[in-house]
């Protein structure tokens, strides 16, 4: 492709051996491939030197060259400009990566309806059951979700929640060419900060919760609060913008926000407005007001779906899949027939015990499990609670974490959740100080979580509940920056 379409709504200005260049020069500039790692650069490429977190793409501006780079793209110009290479100053390589790769692969949000989803919790039950019923409902559909990317069936690896802004479009552009009409995508905050999601079009977007995490990242509830409604100030007029107003930012997100707010809810007047009416441990009786561009309904539906959470999570698949223009009895009697994601209140029987694996890693997420779990249990069953905390990771929710679940189970053992390069007793010790003396004395350390998970299954009676929580999905444990194979779910299955 040529430079000039590649760097099209990219504010730079074009140098060339220490010369400010007009833009005509780009029409003569071929560009193979597009890269921010100087090791995948090739002949033809267009290098952007970004500012990472732990590394300065800038210090290998010289290496890109090298390689066959033709086109730099850069905040800071370097001292010497090699002969033949142009270099495009930005004020921000982040955001015109971000442009560039929708650019390079033919913008590909524009070609379906991208939808994301923000939030601390519940975004990758939606973007899953979302998935799901657009298939139930007989189209293509793309899924970026922390757990796996999908052209409809069709399985990628997830490193990151959201990927990179090069992994995001050429994946969203073979989602195009093999006629996806819909994707629906979890936009993580650090995406957002990051400007990995620059350039993209957004049909519409979801807003689910704010709860205490990430703040080892955004250092400030404030910071996450506004890396967050970023998402929605960046919709236009013709997208929609559907938030919880139960939570208490939920129209701080949709302030000044350009597309069509609608709103969503359990407990105040909404657009959306969904009751419980029935709720136990195989899932929900609810009863679904909705208001939609003039059109009324009342409908009651059920749901395998766990908890009061759960019933924030369909209220949000169904209205965010009217929003599409879907059929609401359709919807309803598909929506029915949706399971929890993978690791995301993932539950078995077995020899009289239920078993539930959760990725509640959040004081809010495990709160929310814990709560669930004691509304539905019956009082001669008993929970045993087994959770950590991750290693470099926001340390202020660790206390607080072990306190939700001493205040909510009947015995509880902490464990090593993902140490990575911290030490997992010093973690464990951190958890311990939220808990009071009575706490501890229903209290277990058990470092090792194999051993942590064997005690639970040994010390359960016929009927009794024990929850994992922490790692959910994950089918390893990173320790000192290695990852061990480790499943929760399989080494419930294995013991009981």
């Amino acid at each position: 492709m040529k430079l000039y379409k590649i760097i099209e709504g990219i504010d730079c200005s074009i140098w060339s051996e220490g010369i400010e260049r007009d833009r005509k020069v780009l029409e003569t500039v071929e560009i193979a491939s597009i890269a921010f790692d100087s090791r995948k650069v090739q002949q033809g490429t267009l290098f952007v030197a970004q500012k990472g977190t732990h590394v300065d793409g800038h210090a290998f501006i010289a290496d890109a060259i090298n390689l066959g780079a033709t086109a730099i793209i850069c905040q800071e110009l370097p001292t010497e400009q090699s002969a033949g290479v142009l270099f495009l100053q930005v004020s921000n390589a982040d955001c015109a990566l971000g442009i560039a790769a929708s650019n390079f692969y033919g913008n590909p949000s524009r070609h379906m309806k991208l939808v994301g989803i923000t939030g601390t919790n519940g975004k990758t039950t939606t973007v899953t059951m979302l998935h799901r019923l657009f298939r139930a409902l007989g189209h293509h559909t793309g899924l970026f979700s922390t757990i796996v990317n999908r052209i409809d069936e069709q399985e990628f690896p997830a490193t990151h929640t959201t990927p990179d802004a090069i992994a995001l479009n050429e994946l969203m552009a073979q989602m195009v060419e093999q006629g996806c009409e819909y994707c629906f995508m979890e936009v993580s905050s650090h995406s957002i900060v990051q400007n990995r999601i620059a350039g993209l079009h957004f049909a519409g977007a979801i807003f689910s919760n704010i709860t205490h995490d990430h703040l080892d990242f955004h250092k400030t509830m404030a910071n996450y609060i506004a890396a967050k409604k970023a998402l929605f100030d960046q919709l236009t007029p013709d997208a929609f913008a559907l938030t919880n107003i139960d939570d208490k930012n939920g129209m701080v997100m949709v302030q000044n926000c350009p597309a069509h707010i609608h709103t969503y809810s359990l407990q105040t007047m909404a657009d959306f407005r969904s009751k419980v009416i029935e709720s136990t441990i195989h899932g929900q009786q609810i009863a679904l007001n909705c208001s939609l561009e003039g059109r009324s309904f009342n409908k009651e539906f059920w749901t395998p779906l766990v908890g009061r959470f759960n019933a924030y999570n369909i209220t949000a698949i169904v209205a965010a899949a009217l929003l599409c223009g879907a059929d609401p009895d359709e919807t309803l009697r598909l929506a029915s027939a949706l399971h929890a994601a993978p690791g995301r209140f993932q539950y078995f029987h077995s020899k009289g015990v239920t078993a539930i694996v959760d990725y509640a890693h959040t004081p809010d997420a495990l709160k929310n499990v814990i709560d669930t779990i004691n509304e539905v249990r019956q009082s001669q069953q008993s929970l045993i609670t087994v959770v950590g905390c991750g290693g470099d990771r926001d340390p202020l929710k660790r206390p607080i974490m072990a306190r939700i679940a001493a205040e909510g189970s009947d015995h509880l053992i902490l464990t090593s959740d993902n140490p990575r390069t911290e030490d997992p007793d010093t973690i464990l010790d951190a958890m311990e100080q939220g808990l009071s003396p009575e706490q501890r004395s229903n209290t277990v350390r058990i470092t090792d979580r194999r051993q942590a998970i064997k005690t639970a299954t040994l010390i359960a009676h016929e009927g009794d509940i024990i929850l994992v929580a922490g790692k959910g999905h994950e089918t390893y444990q990173e320790i000192n920056g290695v990852r061990h194979h480790f499943d929760d779910t399989e080494e419930l299955k294995k013991l009981l």
